[in-house]
């Protein structure tokens, strides 16, 4: 029988186990959205997941959405994660870095004088963002153009071919939890008439060429893509009827890439339609499954079952660098603090004890 201890071919990159830690936002970045050497020592303490798959990293300055993340789309930010993917890979790890393009999940006060938070129509999120100042409401954002969607797009490959070059073992498209990819799959949030809207197969469109475009430029054996359907998180709205269709063509043009892998977010009971996308991709499935509290033990058992190739923890991976050495005894394990998720210092970082 498969286990999640047993070792895993994911497109020719060799995974210690098929225990994935899952991308979570830390707000931790240096001075010029840079990675820091905590940054090093927090990811290089948790190498003995299969895969690492970083917080999300925007492509550009106009990309991010919260204070204190990192990108890669200038020549110091990359040489400041060399040392964390050096650590990693000293480590025995292997990492990804997640790619997160916020859209219009943020506020102007976190970009450069003059810049707007942007998105594929004009349709502001409900809610708040934290700033420097405090929580701010989310502004409506500037929607893109034709020419603007293609030099987004330039973005992604751009910061696809400076992460290969900081020595990340390839990257994932953050196309989940209502950021910029999603907000063009979702129909509440992309109101355009063009090719880039209106029909599932043109609100997939940005997805699969962003994709496509990234695979090109650093191959498909590292392009890896995360998909959140029907999370309402960031004010999404994608209605159930015709959630599976839209999907499952995405996941059906996906294939055809030959992607690294496919990520889903399992935002609430829809396991029928994560058995479809499964059954649907010719690649290797990974799951962040839908669990009453923090994703534990149990998980394993989708692994076991054939569910998913790979299985990711967020928050107890967090709280426990060595949770496969904790997951393969029964426990026991540190409690994440949530107060200390995200900003602040190594507390709640990088002090969580190892058995």
């Amino acid at each position: 029988m498969t286990t999640a201890f047993d070792s895993f071919d994911l497109a020719g990159t060799p995974l210690s186990n098929r225990i994935a830690m899952a991308p979570m936002t830390r707000s931790r970045a240096g001075a010029g959205a840079t990675a820091t050497d905590l940054t090093a020592e927090y990811y290089a303490q948790r190498a003995s997941a299969g895969l690492i798959i970083t917080e999300g990293i925007q492509p550009s300055v106009i990309g991010q959405g919260y204070p204190d993340t990192p990108g890669l789309h200038s020549a110091e930010q990359v040489e400041s994660w060399r040392k964390v993917t050096s650590a990693v890979h000293a480590a025995g790890g292997r990492i990804f870095a997640q790619l997160m393009h916020a859209g219009r999940v943020g506020h102007p006060s976190l970009l450069p004088d003059g810049l707007v938070n942007v998105a594929p129509s004009a349709v502001a999120a409900e809610g708040q963002v934290y700033t420097a100042e405090g929580p701010k409401d989310f502004v409506t954002p500037r929607e893109l153009t034709g020419d603007q969607i293609s030099a987004t797009i330039d973005d992604f490959v751009t910061a696809a071919r400076n992460a290969i070059d900081a020595g990340f073992d390839g990257v994932e498209l953050h196309g989940a939890n209502g950021y910029l990819i999603h907000q063009f799959l979702a129909p509440g949030s992309n109101r355009r008439t063009d090719e880039w809207g209106g029909t599932p197969e043109n609100r997939i469109r940005f997805a699969v060429e962003t994709a496509r475009a990234v695979a090109a430029e650093i191959g498909a054996a590292r392009t890896a893509i995360r998909l959140s359907p029907g999370n309402p998180y960031n004010s999404i709205t994608e209605p159930e009827a015709g959630l599976e269709a839209t999907y499952a063509s995405l996941v059906k043009e996906l294939s055809a890439l030959d992607l690294a892998y496919l990520h889903v977010l399992e935002a609430g009971p829809i396991r029928d339609l994560v058995n479809t996308l499964r059954a649907g991709f010719n690649g290797p499935f990974v799951l962040n499954p839908a669990t009453e509290g923090f994703t534990g033990h149990d998980a394993l058992a989708l692994v076991e079952d054939g569910t998913a190739d790979l299985v990711a923890f967020g928050a107890l991976f967090l709280a426990n660098p060595d949770l496969p050495a904790r997951l393969k005894a029964g426990g026991p394990y540190n409690t994440p603090d949530t107060a200390t998720f995200f900003g602040g210092t190594e507390k709640g970082y990088t002090d969580y004890p190892a058995l």
